[in-house]
């Protein structure tokens, strides 16, 4: 069969593509754990050291989602579905933060040829671009069972320059990923200010799309002070990385909202953080909770509600005139509290979760109502 030459070239352009696909993939790097378990894999990312804390999802689909979701500061992630990257990167407007802030990425098959409408780049480019090491380690099941069995652990991705071992919760990571300065969303007549500990932007987004003015404030901005210039009649404590025992200007500023009645809602990190103002207790999960189907049974009826979840504490001692809302059907742990009197509530997974499950998005509607309900009441 002859071939023209417009068919010929466009062959031969193919196959130069593939081979730089392969090739981004050849040189190998190291996963090294604190225990000293090594996992050898070919990189397809930035080609540099990191270390951090390494963690798994096994969520299937949500990759960009993930890299950009501030919570994962300090971590490399794994991801336990076997085929990460075959749908590319979408636009900037659809992450859920202008940049990743995973530590490094590891999958067991990368493809570096997607193929979906929105993608505009694959992902091994914007790895590079943003120098996020990543490596395709072909037995990532036998990693995650090693963290199931071990618990989460320090790890490093080296290849020659070998570097030492980092924790991440040493450090307030929710100071590094907040807003330094006061931003403003969407218009109407209820505002929510919104504290910032590294907010995925799903949560301005769903309460904009119910018509609320969001005003977000970083991790430490005391809104029961006398001169914050603006009004507000709602609190929304984001998600955010790390030991919520770090974010101490935050808590307080938190036991002052509590004192004043004002409504709170709390996601993740602020579900751990709203319990710590109230006088509870947060500790380590074994290997955290990282999938978009964490099923959490609804307080006082049968419903189980499927979330997504990121995260690595959990609430362990409920505060005084709290009770527990939501728990978690696999391992029995708080996702969940509500004060018994006051419009006060907090959840440990994302009801604005994107990608889904979209089960529990009427908990923006229940927190809107509640604020509309003491509207005019905040002194």
């Amino acid at each position: 069969m002859m071939l023209d030459v417009d068919t010929t070239n466009t062959l031969l352009n193919d196959v130069v593509e593939d081979a730089q696909v392969t090739q981004a993939t050849t040189r190998k790097g190291v996963l090294v754990l604190e225990d000293g378990m090594r996992f050898e894999g070919f990189s397809f990312g930035y080609e540099g050291p990191v270390a951090g804390e390494v963690v798994f999802c096994t969520g299937m689909v949500g990759y960009p989602e993930a890299l950009t979701d501030a919570s994962y500061t300090g971590q490399i992630l794994t991801m336990t579905y076997p085929i990460i990257g075959n749908y590319g990167v979408p636009d900037a407007s659809k992450w859920e933060d202008d940049r990743i802030h995973a530590a490094g990425l590891i999958v067991s098959n990368y493809v570096g040829t997607p193929s979906h409408v929105e993608s505009t780049m694959d992902l091994g480019t914007w790895l590079r671009r943003e120098q996020i090491p990543a490596l395709e380690i072909k037995d990532t099941r036998q990693l995650t069972q090693y963290i199931r069995k071990h618990g989460t652990m320090l790890a490093k991705i080296v290849f020659e320059e070998d570097i030492p071992f980092h924790d991440p919760d040493s450090e307030n990571l929710v100071a590094q990923v907040s807003t330094p300065e006061v931003r403003e969303f969407g218009s109407g007549e209820t505002t929510i200010a919104l504290i910032d500990c590294g907010a995925k932007r799903n949560i301005v987004r769903s309460l904009v799309a119910r018509g609320a003015r969001v005003v977000v404030v970083p991790w430490d901005y005391d809104l029961c002070a006398e001169d914050v210039p603006f009004e507000f009649d709602g609190i929304l404590v984001s998600n955010g990385p790390g030991n919520p025992k770090m974010a101490q200007k935050t808590i307080e500023n938190l036991r002052k909202a509590i004192e004043r009645e004002i409504p709170i809602m709390g996601i993740c990190l602020g579900h751990q953080l709203l319990a710590l103002a109230a006088g509870g207790d947060t500790y380590k999960l074994k290997f955290g909770h990282r999938s978009q189907n964490q099923p959490c049974l609804l307080a006082e009826s049968k419903r189980c509600y499927i979330t997504t979840q990121n995260h690595s504490f959990a609430v362990g001692t409920l505060p005084t005139d709290f009770s527990a809302w939501f728990t978690n059907a696999n391992d029995g742990s708080n996702e969940g509290l509500r004060h018994n009197y006051l419009p006060i509530f907090s959840v440990q997974f994302h009801p604005e979760s994107t990608p889904g499950p979209m089960d529990t998005e009427w908990l923006f509607d229940l927190f809107l109502e509640k604020v509309h309900e003491t509207k005019g009441a905040l002194i």
